[in-house]
């Protein structure tokens, strides 16, 4: 069964078990798709509403790419947590021979990048809707405004969260350049995502 498909007791219930995944990457991607769909919550409050006209269009275009966003958290969800097993399948590998163990070292660094790569898009993902949820600051239903401000909250901890996982998985990627081209990827995003962040939310809570 998908973590997707799973009733929110169900997967709560997983994640605060033994189990080592999900864990902090599917917790993250899933912070992230809640972000994007109150989001698309505030745009659809406002473009369906007369006393909005003037917002109509761009919130309606901010609704569906705020669906489209939160779909693809929510599919990297269960990637994050698939890309970690590789992990746990790549140590269990056979290390008899000098063979063997040559094969299962590259597998075990295939299996970082994987697991680098899946927290490095839920924060890509993350900014982009971090970007939309800024859109919607002022031109948008008012009375939804504290939704915008959880929204950058989610997303918020969903970028960090995210860097986290990068960080960790990189420390043991051998290939420093790889490794090096991670870090300063997700450096780049949370430069101007956090910011971004912590701004929609002082300007929602200074609103209210």
């Amino acid at each position: 069964m998908k973590l997707t498909d799973m009733t929110v007791n169900g997967f709560t219930a997983l994640l605060g078990s033994e189990a080592p995944a999900p864990g902090g990457g599917s917790a993250a991607a899933l912070a992230g798709a809640l972000g994007a769909a109150l989001t698309a919550m505030v745009a659809s409050l406002t473009y369906t509403k007369a006393k909005y006209a003037e917002y109509h269009e761009m919130a309606h275009e901010v609704f569906d790419k705020a669906s489209d966003l939160q779909n693809k958290l929510l599919t990297a969800i269960d990637e994050d947590t698939e890309a970690f097993n590789k992990i746990g399948e790549a140590f269990a590998l056979p290390k008899s021979t000098d063979e063997e163990k040559k094969a299962r070292s590259a597998a075990i660094q295939d299996a970082l990048v994987l697991c680098t790569e899946s927290p490095l898009t839920i924060m890509k993902l993350s900014a982009d809707a971090l970007k939309l949820t800024q859109q919607l600051i002022g031109r948008s239903n008012g009375s939804a405004a504290s939704d915008l401000g959880v929204s950058a909250l989610m997303i918020r901890s969903a970028l960090l969260g995210g860097w986290l996982n990068v960080l960790i998985n990189i420390s043991s990627i051998k290939d420093a350049e790889k490794a090096n081209a991670y870090k300063d990827a997700g450096e780049a995003i949370l430069a101007e995502a956090i910011p971004m962040a912590d701004k929609i939310y002082a300007i929602i809570e200074d609103s209210l």
